[in-house]
Formats: structure tokens, C-alpha cells, sequence
């Protein structure tokens, strides 16, 4: 039999506290108490219908809704999903859901308070200024169920035309998931976005973007004379000669840093193919790494949160925000380029495509790709002290900001 839950009281409850992601805590007999990463605490009732678990009902948010009020809340829905019928409609009579929430601005803000305030920073600010700048003076005033698919399709073009498809299509899915969360909270009933095949908005964005010498320089220059901090500085540097995955980088550990024999060794549970990879490092990524050393307050990892009390790394998307917020003067550019951009001219530079492809921790097909993690170590080593002199000279032509002489002095 499942674990009876201990029974919350009001001192437990005011010693909950948020953690990096929102999680619930039971009292019992389906309520449950969900803390956000902003503090917020919130009553649910979780039930089934049919055998089949149902989306959380929302009762209110704690203290406003105290402990003994939730309860006789989750009694009342109890009864009601004995007879077979879903509480959703009754919980948002109680909390005045169905008279304040009927138009697109004023339920779009419970979306966002729901679900999209715990997310990261850039899709927040993102999500924010699509619904200010093109939703609401559009359709903001309307009631949800007077929202049309010809409606969305004005908002569409009117943005297509300032020549900007893909804010068009996100856009349109914007729209799309505020609905799909407006039907499964029962305040509509249609989603008129759906009727709006995706491709006829804008088509994909080409992933073959690679940075130009002259934008690669460009970039980073404008990367060190920003007010970004250094080491975000030196991990979008680092990103760009190692040639690793963002991911490999901002969960970087010390201890698979091999200062002596200029490795980086990164574990397999870390790696996108599940097998280790080595690399190994330049003099400059050498060097940085001894300045992030000097830098970092952790113990464990290379970069790690610069506030809080946990020692975990940066979130994932901290330097997107970062590179976001400034103008780097390179257009269309993704944080994923700098590895398609080092493999293309590593290639154009007569570079071994098997030492190239595996510095990338690539798989090579065939008998050639049957090999220990230090083949084309040699090579490897090569292709990465002349990748990252060759990114120095491009900083070095124009620049006019410190950046440090990573490696400079070296033998």
C-alpha cells in the first residue's frame, strides 16, 4: 500500500522552502501543496477519472487560502469525482476563476504566472514581449471564446511584414499553448491557432550558419568590451576554441581538468554519444581555465551560480541570456554555430577531417571510428593550438578592449 502522507500544519508549511525546481508536498486525500521556485505556495487537488490521473486542480495560494479551508475544499471534490464528474468547474466558481479570467489579456497573465514564471529568464523575457508588443494590442480586450483563427492570422502577417517570420510563428505557437492551458483549465473550448498550419507562417530556420573570420572577431571583441561578467566572458571564449557542446561547458567540473597534461576530460554521463571525450587544450584554454580557477568560489564546478546557497553550475541558459542582452554585431547567430564554424574552417585550413571529427566527439563510421580515446591525439592537440590562434588573430585585428594574453608567455 502506498505511504500514508504526515498530516501539514501551519509551522510546516511556513518552513517550506523554494527549491531550483517547483515541487508539491502532501497533506492527504488528494491536496497537495506546490512551493515555486519564487517562494509562491499554492494549493492542488490531484485526482483520477476513469482510472486516468487528471491535469492538478487549482485551489489558491496559501496563506490567502489557509490549511482548514484547502481541506474542506478537497473534501468537496472528492464527492464530486465519486459521481464520475470533473472539479475543475467548481474550483474556479470558488475562486471567482470564471467572472475575472474570460479575456485574452487577463487570462494570458494567469498562463503566465502559472507556467511560464518559473522558466528561464530568456524564454520569460521572450514570452513577455511577444504578448505586450503584438497579442494584446491586438486581441487583448477580446473574450477567449471570440478569438478566431483569422484573428492570429492578422497578428501573423502584421509581423511578417515588418520582415520577421519566425517572431510570426512564434507567435502563432504562443498563442497555441496559452489556448491548449485555457481548454484544459475549461475556460475555452476551441484553439483557433491549430486552424494555422506552422509552415505556411515561416519555414524552418537553416542551421548551416558559420561566422565569417571578420564576424568571429567581431563577436568576441564585442564579448569583452560588454558588462557581461568575466567568467561568462571566458566560457563563451572557451566555447568557441575547445569546440565543445554549451552543455559540456557550463556543467564543467575541476576534477576533469588535468592542469599538468592539458586534458579535459569529460565523463560519458555528461556526453551526448554516452562515451568520454578528451580535449585536449590549447595553450589559451589552458590559461583561462587557471583565471577561472583564481575566479570561482566553488569547489566543484568551473562555473558555478554567483548567487544562492547551492554549489551547482549556471543554468543553461545563462549565456544566451547573456549573448541576448548585448549587440554583437553578427546577425542570425546561435550559441551551436562556433562548432560548425571551427569544423568548416579547420577543414578549409587542409586539417584532417577524422582528427576534426573526433575533437568534436563525432562518430566516425567504419573501421576508422573503431578506436581508443587517444587516437588523433596528436593531431587533435594540433588542430586545437592552431584553431585557437588562429580565433587570436581575428580578436587581434582592430581591437581596441583587454582581453587577456591567454598562453602568450608560454613555451
Amino acid at each position: 500500500m502506498p505511504k500514508a502522507a504526515t498530516p501539514l500544519n501551519d509551522t510546516k508549511i511556513l518552513a517550506l522552502k523554494p527549491k531550483e525546481k517547483r515541487y508539491l508536498i502532501a497533506d492527504g486525500e488528494g491536496l497537495y501543496l506546490e512551493i515555486m521556485t519564487s517562494g509562491t505556495k499554492i494549493w492542488r487537488y490531484r485526482y483520477s477519472l476513469n482510472g486516468k490521473q487528471q491535469p492538478l486542480v487549482t485551489i489558491g495560494e496559501y496563506p490567502a487560502v489557509g490549511l482548514k479551508e484547502a481541506r474542506k475544499l478537497a473534501v468537496k471534490y472528492t464527492e464530486i469525482v465519486a459521481k464520475g464528474v470533473s472539479p475543475i468547474a467548481d474550483a474556479q466558481k470558488d475562486r471567482g476563476f470564471a467572472k475575472s479570467l474570460t479575456t485574452v489579456r487577463e487570462f494570458s497573465e494567469h498562463w503566465y504566472q502559472s507556467l511560464i514564471a518559473d522558466k528561464s529568464e530568456s524564454y520569460r523575457n521572450v514570452t513577455r514581449r511577444v504578448l505586450d508588443k503584438d497579442i494584446y494590442p491586438a486581441i487583448g480586450s477580446k473574450e477567449l471564446a471570440e478569438v478566431n483563427a483569422g484573428d492570429i492570422l492578422v497578428i501573423c502577417d502584421k509581423i511578417k511584414a515588418r520582415g520577421s517570420p519566425q517572431a510570426a510563428l512564434l507567435t502563432r505557437n504562443i498563442i497555441k499553448r496559452m489556448f491548449e492551458y485555457a481548454i484544459s483549465r475549461q475556460v475555452a473550448t476551441i484553439n483557433p491557432a491549430h486552424q494555422l498550419v506552422a509552415r505556411f507562417i515561416a519555414t524552418p530556420q537553416s542551421r548551416t550558419r558559420v561566422l565569417s573570420p571578420d564576424e568571429l572577431g567581431l563577436m568576441l571583441r564585442k564579448i569583452y568590451a560588454s558588462d557581461m561578467a568575466r567568467p561568462s566572458k571566458l566560457a563563451l571564449h572557451l566555447l568557441v576554441i575547445t569546440m565543445v557542446r554549451k552543455s559540456e561547458m557550463i556543467e564543467a567540473e575541476w576534477s576533469e581538468i588535468d592542469f599538468d597534461n592539458g586534458i579535459w576530460r569529460i565523463p560519458a554521463e555528461r556526453m551526448k554519444k554516452d562515451k568520454e571525450h578528451w580535449i585536449h587544450l590549447s595553450r589559451q584554454a589552458l590559461a583561462m581555465f587557471a583565471e577561472l580557477k583564481e575566479l570561482s568560489h566553488s569547489q566543484k564546478y568551473v562555473f558555478p551560480m554567483r548567487r544562492g546557497y547551492e554549489d551547482r553550475p549556471i543554468s543553461k541558459s545563462t549565456l544566451n541570456a547573456a549573448v541576448r542582452a548585448m549587440d554583437t554585431g553578427v546577425q542570425h547567430f546561435v550559441i551551436h554555430d562556433f562548432r560548425r564554424t571551427a569544423s568548416t574552417h579547420l577543414h578549409e585550413m587542409g586539417q584532417s577531417s577524422d582528427a576534426i571529427e573526433k575533437a568534436l566527439a563525432h562518430s566516425i563510421k567504419g573501421i576508422k571510428g573503431v578506436y581508443n580515446r587517444a587516437e588523433y591525439a596528436d593531431e587533435r592537440r594540433k588542430i586545437l593550438q592552431l584553431w585557437a590562434d588562429f580565433v587570436d588573430a581575428q580578436i587581434e585585428t582592430q581591437r581596441k578592449v583587454v582581453i587577456g594574453g591567454f598562453g602568450k608567455t608560454a613555451a
